[in-house]
C-alpha cells in the first residue's frame, strides 16, 4: 500500500491518493461511505462547496476516531449560491466542523470572478489567516496559471485536473506547466477509460497488463496515474475495491508498460472524448445552476 504523501511548494504534506464525495449526494450514503474509506487506511477526503455533501464528510470524520491532524481535507470554493469566499469557507468550515482545511480550492477558473487575480488574492489572504492550511486551483488550463502568475504572492500547491490516457495527450502541457512550477497535479477520473468509457482501444492493453502482473485493469490504471506523477482522486461504495485501489500503490509499470498505455490512450482520444463530452454536459449544467450569476462553456470538466 505505497501511496506516500507527497511534499508540496509551500512544505505541507499531502497524501498521494485521497477518497472523493462527487457523485454521492448527501445524507447516509456519503457519511457511511466517507466512513468506510477511513476505516480501511484513506487518509485524504476531496470534497466541495458544490457536492453539497461537506456537512455529510465532516461527520464521518468526526465519526471515524481518528485525530484531526490525521486526516487531510480537500475541498473547493464552488460559488454555489453566488456565496462570496469569505462566506464560502466559512460554511464550509462549519459544514465539516473543523478550524482550518488542508486544501483549499477555485474549483473552476470561469467561478474567479471578478477576476483570477482578485480572486487568488482572497486565497491568498486565507492562507494568511491560517483557515486553510495550502491553496490551489482545479480545471485550470495553462493560460489561466499563466494569469493567475502574473499577481500571485503564493503559487497553487496543486491543480486538480481530469486525467486518464484517453485525456494525456490533450493535458500534457498543463501536466508540464505545473511541473516547471512545483504545482502537484491532482487526477479526478481516472478510472473512465473502464467505468464510463469501455470498449476503447485500452480495453486490451490494460487487460493484458493486469493479466501479466496478477492484478485488475483499474489497478494498472491508477498505477499508471501515479506513475505520471499525479496524486489520485477516486470513490467506490464497494469496500474490497476501496482495497485494491489502495493495494495499487505497490505495483510498478514499466517503461513499455507506459508507452503502451500512452499509445492506446492517444489512438482512442478523439472519439472517446467525444463520447465523454457528451455524458458530462449535465454536469456543466449542474454546477452552473449552483454557482447563480455565472455561466460556463458547455463541455469545459469542472469536477
Amino acid at each position: 500500500m505505497t501511496w506516500d504523501s507527497i511534499e508540496l511548494n509551500d512544505g505541507n504534506l499531502i497524501p498521494s491518493i485521497g477518497f472523493g464525495t462527487w457523485k454521492l449526494g448527501k445524507g447516509v450514503k456519503p457519511t457511511e461511505q466517507v466512513e468506510q474509506a477511513l476505516s480501511i487506511g484513506f487518509s485524504h477526503i476531496d470534497t466541495a462547496q458544490a457536492y453539497r455533501n461537506e456537512q455529510e464528510a465532516g461527520n464521518a470524520i468526526r465519526e471515524s476516531g481518528l485525530a484531526r491532524e490525521d486526516v487531510f481535507i480537500t475541498t473547493k470554493y464552488s460559488g454555489t449560491n453566488g456565496r462570496n469566499i469569505e462566506n464560502s469557507i466559512r460554511d464550509s468550515l462549519g459544514n465539516l466542523g473543523v478550524n482550518y482545511v488542508d486544501l483549499y480550492l477555485i474549483h473552476h477558473p470561469r467561478i474567479a470572478v471578478p477576476s483570477i487575480s482578485v480572486v487568488w488574492e482572497q486565497f491568498e489572504g486565507l492562507k494568511g489567516a491560517g483557515v486553510v492550511k495550502s491553496i490551489g486551483v482545479s480545471n485550470f488550463g495553462v493560460g489561466d496559471l499563466k494569469t493567475l502568475f502574473k499577481s500571485a504572492k503564493i503559487k497553487p500547491a496543486v491543480n486538480q485536473i481530469l486525467l486518464h490516457p484517453y485525456v494525456y495527450e490533450k493535458q500534457k502541457p498543463i501536466l508540464e506547466y505545473a511541473k516547471e512550477h512545483g504545482i502537484v497535479i491532482e487526477a479526478y477520473s481516472a478510472l473512465s477509460p473502464l467505468t464510463t468509457l469501455p470498449g476503447g482501444p485500452l480495453d486490451k492493453p490494460l487487460k493484458e497488463i493486469s493479466d501479466r502482473k496478477n492484478v485488475s485493469p483499474e489497478q494498472i490504471l491508477l498505477a499508471w496515474t501515479k506513475a505520471k506523477g499525479a496524486i489520485v482522486l477516486t470513490t467506490s461504495s464497494k469496500k474490497k475495491r476501496l482495497e485494491r485501489y489502495l493495494d495499487a500503490g505497490d505495483i510498478k509499470l514499466s517503461e513499455e508498460e507506459i508507452k503502451t498505455i500512452d499509445d492506446a490512450g492517444a489512438r482512442g482520444a478523439t472519439h472517446i472524448q467525444l463520447k465523454e463530452i457528451g455524458k458530462r454536459l449535465a454536469w456543466v449544467g449542474l454546477l452552473g445552476a449552483l454557482a447563480v450569476g455565472f455561466s460556463f462553456v458547455s463541455g469545459v470538466d469542472i469536477f
